[in-house]
């Protein structure tokens, strides 16, 4: 289609909805679960797990982080540089709370678990930093 001025061009949405689509799909996608474990207001294990997909993951993206990045494609390092902001990250995507407590002979013992159930996260890696987002 030719615009007013005689010039062929593409318009602007259709050059954007295309740079949207070469970025999805040069994004790598990765399985992540965590579990916290507190005993008697102790941590007592805290486990990270980060795996490449075998499989494409269906599902739509719904809130994203954009952590730093040096160069690197190496996701466990990044998130290990910047733990404590993915940590929050995953705080307020949701996680699963079990809680118990008991009380024997006049002391009280508790445990409580929080867990991220295994998701799918789209990660796109750039030069300075890298964006992370759940798959929902």
């Amino acid at each position: 289609m030719r615009s007013r001025d005689g010039n062929l061009s593409l318009p602007f949405t259709i050059q954007l909805i295309l740079l949207t689509f070469f970025s999805i799909l040069n994004a790598d996608e990765y399985l992540i679960s965590y579990r916290y474990v507190v005993k008697d207001a102790i941590l007592y294990n805290e486990k990270l797990s980060i795996s490449k997909t075998m499989r494409k993951c269906v599902g739509e993206e719904y809130n994203h982080i954009i952590l730093e990045n040096n160069n690197s494609t190496n996701i466990k390092k990044i998130i290990a540089n910047n733990n404590i902001s993915f940590i929050d990250f995953i705080h307020k995507i949701g996680l699963n709370v079990n809680h118990k407590a008991q009380t024997i002979n006049s002391q009280n013992h508790s445990t409580t678990i929080l867990t991220l159930k295994t998701t799918c996260f789209k990660v796109d890696f750039n030069d300075n930093f890298v964006r992370i987002a759940p798959l929902k």
